[in-house]
């Protein structure tokens, strides 16, 4: 039984980029990116991706991943979570040679990745003592405590506050804690907990640190990846090269 699965979704219904997820960046498909970095990873044990489409499974196929099922059309819409996929990728593995101990989500929206850095974070949850999960995030710009809401009234009133006195939001962002996105660049899953609590994060969910990480989800976020890959050859050599 395989300890550390990749599991990649790849559902065919992008609504913002039609298939999306095969669209070619730096003449590699995007999904093509997460398969090769994840195989690249000396603690995964199986690469496996879930999708929806025939189409998608046999090109994952040929770029080196597991396709061993096709998920229903129900738990690939644009309302579905990711909750709900992990579960049906669980549920097949546990019918067919046994469950994994850990799953590592890995996004195709975020491609430049590097297999050390996954397999950082791989060796970082294991060695925790009592996370529920991993979950990277990058440093924001701007710390979130310095962003706005629209109020009753349509006036701006700072986030988290109920005050619409908003001078203080000038102050020099070093006055303010610092804040924290989530990227895709890397989850790591405890198949226990997602089984004890029907839950895949859960309130015990360690940061990992990564550099900022562009993610593409429109026409303009491809062109700005592509700007990236003529800036930094080494974002594709890195993971296409030979192991």
């Amino acid at each position: 039984m395989s300890k550390v699965i990749a599991l990649i979704p790849a559902r065919s219904g992008s609504k913002g980029v039609r298939d999306k997820n095969i669209r070619s960046l730096g003449g590699h498909p995007l999904v093509e990116w997460s398969i090769a970095a994840s195989n690249k990873c000396r603690l995964i044990d199986r690469v496996i991706v879930s999708t929806d489409s025939r189409e998608y499974a046999d090109l994952c196929i040929g770029f080196g991943a597991e396709v061993p099922f096709l998920r229903p059309a129900g738990l690939s819409g644009d309302r579905s979570t990711d909750y709900e996929f992990v579960l049906h990728a669980l549920d097949w593995l546990a019918l067919n040679g046994g469950e994994p101990e850990f799953v590592v989500h890995i996004r195709p929206t975020t491609p430049f990745r590097s297999a050390e850095l996954i397999d950082e974070a791989i060796e970082a949850f294991r060695l925790s003592k009592n996370a529920t999960a991993l979950r990277s995030v990058h440093e924001m710009s701007e710390s979130a405590y310095k962003t706005f809401e629209v109020a009753d009234g349509g006036v701006l009133k700072r986030v988290g506050s109920d005050s619409t006195a908003l001078d203080a939001a000038n102050s020099a962002r070093q006055q303010f804690p610092s804040t924290y996105s989530a990227n895709g660049y890397v989850d790591v899953l405890s198949v226990d907990f997602i089984r004890r609590s029907q839950l895949l994060h859960g309130d015990r969910v360690m940061p990992f640190m990564t550099p900022v990480v562009a993610e593409v989800d429109t026409a303009d976020d491809f062109a700005f990846l592509e700007y990236q890959l003529t800036r930094d050859p080494s974002l594709e050599s890195r993971i296409f090269d030979k192991i």
